[in-house]
Formats: structure tokens, sequence, C-alpha cells
């Protein structure tokens, strides 16, 4: 699927699902901007993406990066909003979570995507064209035990798509969810806090049952940032391998 000439801003890029998403992207002939704090100088640029250092939780941070990006090549096309707290984060009981906790992941998870959000849509409003795909989770709709502040802010996430689709339709902007299930990256992999029984469990409970890898979601993310899905928007795509059908 071509996105030949389009411009793209991946949050969350360093590692992961959004590391993934956005070499798919470029792959399809995207310029890809990645925006996060975790990139390290070691990191080589991939081809057709760029990195940038941007806190998408600073208001500041997140306008210098966009700014930078439409000063160069015009309007953001594409955002995705990836960025979040998940593989860092480690189940447990809700009483275990302190106040500080769950704001933290909150704000990291929901308040990034409105910054990015409010930053790209204006020049995508004088287009009359844009995609904007946001990343939120499928525990949103199985009631997963033991990550309550991340189910929250996730599902937090799967309102503002449907609020903010009925806003922005009119100038030609779609606004879509992806709802991957438990993906195996790296972070994940290194947390202790997902066990080799959990994560069987997980894939016991899918129709696909293998365990869920970062690049299952990129056609998905292709899809919904292309001409193809002009006249879908506000929608949850749940890809989860079977596990929960929405």
């Amino acid at each position: 699927m071509s996105l030949k000439g389009k411009t793209a801003l991946v949050t969350g890029a360093a590692t992961g699902i959004g590391a993934a998403i956005a070499k798919g992207l470029a792959e399809a002939g995207t310029l890809v901007f990645g925006a996060d704090i975790a990139w390290k100088a070691e990191q080589e640029q991939g081809a057709g993406i760029e990195h940038l250092h941007c806190d998408v939780t600073d208001p500041a941070s997140v306008e210098r990066c966009v700014s930078d990006i439409e000063a160069r090549h015009g309007a953001v096309d594409i955002l995705v909003n990836n960025a979040a707290l998940a593989a860092a984060l480690t189940p447990k009981p809700f009483e275990k979570i302190t106040p500080e906790e769950w704001a933290r992941v909150v704000t990291v998870n929901t308040l990034s995507q409105f910054l990015c959000t409010k930053a790209v849509v204006p020049r995508m409003r004088e287009k009359k064209w844009g995609r904007i795909v946001n990343l939120t989770s499928a525990t949103v709709f199985v009631g997963t035990p033991y990550m309550l502040h991340y189910t929250a802010s996730k599902g937090a996430i799967v309102a503002m798509t449907r609020s903010l689709a009925k806003e922005v339709g009119v100038d030609g902007i779609t606004v879509n969810a992806i709802a991957p299930g438990l993906t195996v990256t790296d972070g994940i992999q290194s947390n202790s806090g997902y066990s080799d029984e959990m994560r069987a469990g997980v894939i016991a409970s899918r129709a696909i049952a293998r365990e869920e890898r970062a690049e299952d979601l990129v056609g998905t993310c292709l899809f919904l940032a292309s001409e193809a899905s002009s006249f879908i928007t506000g929608q949850i795509v749940v890809v989860d391998g079977g596990a929960t059908f929405h």
C-alpha cells in the first residue's frame, strides 16, 4: 500500500510497536518523523525515518517538533499516537497503585495524544486531509485485571477517538484507533511481571494461537493511514488474533 509523498509523525518510535509502525510507513513511501525521548545515540536512522527528541507530555516540546516538521516539509499528513507507558508497568492489584503512579500513567498515555493531535490538526484542516491513528488496547474490552491505571488510560483513548472523529470529519480528517492484544516487544520480554504462564494463557485465548508481535499491527495502521480508509472514522480496530470480538 503506497503512501508516497505523505509526511507522518509517529510518537514513541524508538522501540516496540512505534518502531515497527515507523518502519512500515517509511517502506510505504512516507517521510517519517519518529518522536521519542528514548532515542539512543547509537541508533541509526532508518531509510525515510528521522529521529526527533520530543517529550510528548510537554506542550512546548510538542509544538517545537511539529513546527520544525511543518517548516521543512509542510503539514503532518499522518499522526500515529503511539507513545505510552505500558511495557515498563508491573501488573499489580489496584490497591497497590499509588496516586502518583496513576497520575503518571494517565498523563503520559492521554495527554500526549491530546497535545500531538492539537498541534497537527490546524494544518490538516487547511489541507482538508489528515489521518490520525491512536493506539489504545484490547484490555479495554476484556477488563484485564491488575492494570487498572493502564486500562483506564486506554479507555479514555477510545472515548477521545470517537469524540474527535465527530469534530474533524468535516475537514477531511479521519480519526481511528488500533487496539492490540498483549504484544511481545523487547520491553515485555524483559518485564518479569509478564510470566511465561501469563503469556501462554493469552495465547490460548486467541483464535490465532500465537504470540502477537509489533509487526502484526503495521498493516492495519497503513490501511487506516491511507486513502483506502477515507470513509472510516471513529472506529476501534482490535488486532489481537481473535481473543476479543468487538
